[in-house]
C-alpha cells in the first residue's frame, strides 16, 4: 500500500469521525466567551470576532472599561462600519495611571450603564466588554450584577469579556474560556509598543 493510499484512508476515517461529531451538535445560543490570562492577544481576538460578526451584517457594541479613548488601529478600522458598530471607550487609562480609585470606580459605573443597555438589546449580535475582568479584579464593580445581566441577555446574543485574572464565577458561567499564555514577549528584549501591532 502506498503512502498516498494510507494517508487517504486515514483522512477518510478522520472525516467520518469529525462529521459524526459535528452532526451531534444541535444547540444554537448566544455564546459567553472569556479571554483571560497573562499573554497578549485577548482584546485582539475579541476584535477579530467583532469583524467576523460584521462580515455577516450584524450589529456590534464594544465597551472598553479601563482603556482610555486613545486612537487605535482596531477602533479606526471597525468604526468604518459605523452603521453596525458602536464603540464606547469609557475608561480613563489603566489603574496605575489614574491612581484614583474613586475615579476608576466612577468610570466603570458609567461603562457598565452602557454595557447593561447593550446587553438588553435584541438587535445587538455581539457585545465586547473589553477589560471588564480588570474592573472586577479590583472590585470596581459587583460580580453578581454582571452575572445577572449576562444571564438575562437575549438568547442569541454573543458576549466576549477580556482581561487578565477572570473571576472563577465568571469562568464557570462562560461557555468558552480561552487563557492566553505568554511564552515569549518582545518587550523583554526592549522592543517598544508600536503602531499597528500594539495599538
Amino acid at each position: 500500500m502506498s503512502d498516498e493510499h494510507r494517508h487517504r484512508e486515514k483522512m477518510q476515517k478522520r472525516k467520518a469521525v469529525q462529521d459524526e461529531e459535528v452532526a451531534g451538535k444541535t444547540v444554537e445560543k448566544g455564546v459567553l466567551a472569556v479571554h483571560t490570562g497573562p499573554g497578549k492577544g485577548k482584546s485582539t481576538a475579541a476584535f477579530g470576532l467583532a469583524l467576523r460578526i460584521l462580515g455577516h451584517g450584524r450589529r456590534v457594541v464594544i465597551v472598553q472599561f479601563i482603556k482610555g479613548a486613545w486612537s487605535t488601529g482596531e477602533r479606526t478600522a471597525l468604526e468604518r462600519f459605523d452603521d453596525l458598530v458602536e464603540w464606547h471607550s469609557m475608561g480613563e487609562g489603566f489603574t496605575w495611571e489614574t491612581q484614583d480609585r474613586a475615579r476608576d470606580i466612577a468610570a466603570c459605573e458609567r461603562a457598565w450603564a452602557v454595557a447593561e443597555e447593550a446587553l438588553r438589546r435584541e438587535d445587538v449580535a455581539l457585545v465586547v466588554l473589553d477589560e471588564l475582568n480588570i474592573a472586577l479584579r479590583y472590585d470596581y464593580m459587583h460580580l453578581k450584577t454582571v452575572l445577572e445581566a449576562l444571564q438575562a441577555r437575549p438568547a442569541m446574543q454573543h458576549v466576549v469579556i477580556t482581561g487578565r485574572n477572570a473571576k472563577p464565577a465568571l469562568i464557570e458561567a462562560a461557555d468558552l474560556v480561552t487563557e492566553m499564555t505568554q511564552v515569549k514577549h518582545h518587550f523583554a528584549a526592549g522592543v517598544k509598543a508600536q503602531q499597528g501591532f500594539e495599538f
